[in-house]
């Protein structure tokens, strides 16, 4: 990965204003409007308590939810509301993204204040990357930083336009992303372990190529596993298996075979005949699901398997749960996985949207080493994809 520069490469800011694209895509609730978790704000208060340090001024910018133009529900005043109790300070609103409007309240802005725009996929110019949108938001500002990881893939304005136009730099957030994330995919301390699960094959396949080449054993669980068990021959009864997937999945089986690495399946599962919350369940293993049973959860066995080849794991990549674990009836195995993460003396790394509300939900957050704050973005990223968002920090 080609060096990008950092917030201390922008050089003396005092008395500039720098435009900080930051991501609070954040849960809200749809009753009151009040933010069910700020993790990702709170993720982004390093770099606005620098800057401001330096004696500029801070103008945000961020998308919320996929709005398809100006909808109310999508505002960010709500967002700015909650900043303002994160800061300690006032944080002004502002509800555009630019024009003259924008232009005479940002002038306005003194040192040490902060601003946040509108959303910007509120203006359509956004997902297109539109150069005039991208010169429109450079005008604000003397200085850009990109603090928004979790959008780093996305080809849009707000990423990867503006910083044609602006001096540019990564923000601590997006530093410590890039370094940790860095490490796992160039350099990771050996045995390095990755554990994959979440639906469907398809959607990574990508990265399974990669890890079956690079990793030296792999752990696959969630719905996944189901098409790695039918490639391996199991009859998965009324579970969900991608059968377009399972050609794949005997070609990566093979392909580690090769390599003498281990790729390790359930050895037992919680079944239940119907997906919902209160469904009966029992334990079994693979080869005894009933023909109305379907896999939603892997069993202690399992669990221990794991403890067993984890053992010596140095790094440990984790993306994706190990069964729905939204259900308490089938949370055990994604909670077992993440408290044997917690405990672990390894580096572990946890990347994806799921596995971070896995690992929340666990508690267990602040015991690992590092929590990606960029789900799709991070599994781009550890695939060896180039991201528009850090390409546009290199130039």
């Amino acid at each position: 990965m080609a060096a990008y520069r950092v917030l201390e490469d922008l050089g003396p800011l005092t008395g500039k204003r720098a435009l900080v694209r930051v991501d609070f895509n954040v849960p809200m609730d749809p009753d009151t409007g009040n933010i069910t978790d700020d993790t990702r704000m709170r993720a982004a208060l390093p770099t606005i308590s620098w800057l401001l340090g330096q004696g500029a001024s801070v103008i945000l910018m961020s998308h919320l939810g996929r709005p398809k133009g100006p909808d109310p529900k999508f505002s960010l005043a709500p967002v700015a509301k909650h900043l303002q109790k994160l800061m300690g300070q006032p944080v002004e609103f502002v509800p555009g993204l630019v024009g003259p409007e924008v232009e005479s309240r940002v002038a306005q802005l003194k040192p040490g204040s902060i601003m946040m725009l509108e959303n910007v996929r509120f203006n359509p110019g956004e997902t297109k990357n539109d150069p005039e949108l991208s010169r429109q938001l450079a005008r604000l500002a003397d200085v850009y930083v990109d603090d928004a990881f979790g959008s780093a893939h996305r080809a849009h304005a707000s990423v990867a336009g503006v910083p044609a136009f602006l001096p540019s730099a990564a923000g601590r957030l997006m530093q410590r992303e890039l370094s940790m994330l860095g490490e796992v995919l160039g350099q990771p301390e050996r045995p390095y372990w990755a554990i994959i699960g979440g639906s469907k094959v398809s959607d990574k396949v990508a990265l399974l190529d990669r890890l079956v080449q690079e990793a030296d054993g792999l752990v696959i669980g969630g719905g996944m596993a189901n098409t790695f068990l039918k490639a391996s021959g199991y009859d998965l009864g009324a579970s969900k298996v991608e059968d377009e997937a399972v050609v794949k999945a005997k070609e990566l089986l093979k392909l580690a075979q090769d390599r003498q690495m281990t790729i390790g399946l359930p050895v037992d599962v919680v079944v239940a005949k119907a997906f919902s919350a209160d469904a009966a369940h029992r334990l079994t293993t693979p080869d005894a699901i009933a023909s109305d049973e379907m896999a939603l959860d892997i069993g202690p066995k399992t669990v221990e398997k794991i403890r067993a080849w984890l053992d010596s794991a140095q790094t440990v990549f984790w993306n994706g749960p190990m069964g729905v674990f939204e259900w308490e009836a089938f949370a055990a195995g994604t909670m077992a996985v993440a408290h044997l993460l917690a405990d672990s003396h390894a580096k572990v790394v946890v990347g994806g949207g799921d596995s971070v509300a896995a690992v929340a939900k666990a508690g267990i957050t602040d015991r690992l080493t590092h929590v990606s704050t960029g789900g799709g973005a991070a599994l781009e990223f550890l695939e060896g994809k180039a991201l528009p968002g850090v390409v546009a920090l290199t130039k």
